[in-house]
C-alpha cells in the first residue's frame, strides 16, 4: 500500500486536538520529510509535541529521506521548507496523497500531479468510514487549539458531513 505524506500543519492540528490517531487508523502509514519533522518541534513543550513523538516512536509516523535535493530547489523558492519537501517526497514515493492545508502548497502540488487532501478531508474520510462519529467537535477542538480553517470551509465541511 502506498504511503500518505503529510505537511506540518495538519499533523500539529490533529495532535493538539488529540486526534492524531485518526491518521494511523485510516492510513496505517504516514511519512514526513526531514523539514516537517524539524517543524514539528519534537521534544519541546508545545501542545501536541508528545503525541507526535509517540507516533514517531511507534513507527506509523516516519521520516522519509529525499533521494535528491534537486526536487526541492524550485519548490523552496515558492514555499516554506516543510511544504517544499513534503511535495517532493510525495512525488518521490508516489504517495496516495499529500495531507496539506496551505493554499499555495495545495495549488503547486496539484499542478505537479500530486493528489492532495486537507485535514478537513481527513475528518470527512474518518466519519465516512465510521472511525469518527462527528466532524464538528473535532473542528471545534482544532480551533480551540489555535488551528485556523476559514468559516466558509468549516460550513462546507459540516454540510458534507451532514452536521
Amino acid at each position: 500500500m502506498r504511503p500518505v505524506v503529510s505537511d506540518t500543519g495538519p499533523l500539529i492540528a490533529l495532535a493538539r486536538a488529540q486526534r492524531l490517531d485518526l491518521l494511523r487508523r485510516l492510513y496505517r502509514r504516514v511519512v514526513v520529510p526531514p523539514a516537517v519533522r524539524d517543524e514539528l518541534a519534537i521534544g519541546s513543550d508545545r501542545p501536541g509535541a508528545q503525541r507526535l513523538a509517540d507516533a514517531l516512536s511507534a513507527g506509523w509516523l516516519s521520516v522519509g529521506s529525499l533521494v535528491s535535493d534537486l526536487a526541492t530547489i524550485e519548490l523552496r523558492q515558492l514555499l516554506d521548507p516543510g511544504e517544499a519537501e513534503a511535495i517532493a517526497l510525495a512525488e518521490q514515493l508516489d504517495a496516495r496523497f499529500l495531507v496539506i492545508d496551505d493554499a499555495a502548497g495545495r495549488r503547486i502540488a496539484r499542478r505537479r500531479g500530486v493528489t492532495v487532501m486537507g485535514v478537513a478531508g481527513v475528518l470527512l474520510s474518518a466519519k465516512a468510514g465510521g472511525t469518527l462519529v462527528a466532524v464538528k467537535p473535532v473542528l471545534v477542538e482544532m480551533a480551540s487549539a489555535g488551528y485556523h480553517l476559514s468559516p466558509r470551509l468549516v460550513s462546507a465541511v459540516l454540510a458534507r458531513a451532514g452536521e
